[in-house]
């Protein structure tokens, strides 16, 4: 974590169950992603389009 503190650590400190914690890191996670530029959105798009295409040629030889 950013704090350095170990997600236990950080539930014990909060009184708050793990179950919770993970959900709140997952919704940081989510408007992270849902607040960058859609043009960084498309370039993480492109980006994963091509890193897709190129796992799927190294499976078919």
């Amino acid at each position: 974590m950013a704090s350095g503190l170990s997600r236990k650590q950080v539930t014990a400190g909060l009184s708050i169950g793990m179950s919770t914690l993970n959900k709140w890191v997952a919704q940081h996670k989510h408007n992270d992603l849902m607040s960058r530029s859609h043009d960084d959105l498309y370039k993480e798009l492109v980006r994963l389009r091509k890193e897709n295409r190129i796992l799927k040629e190294d499976v078919i030889y």
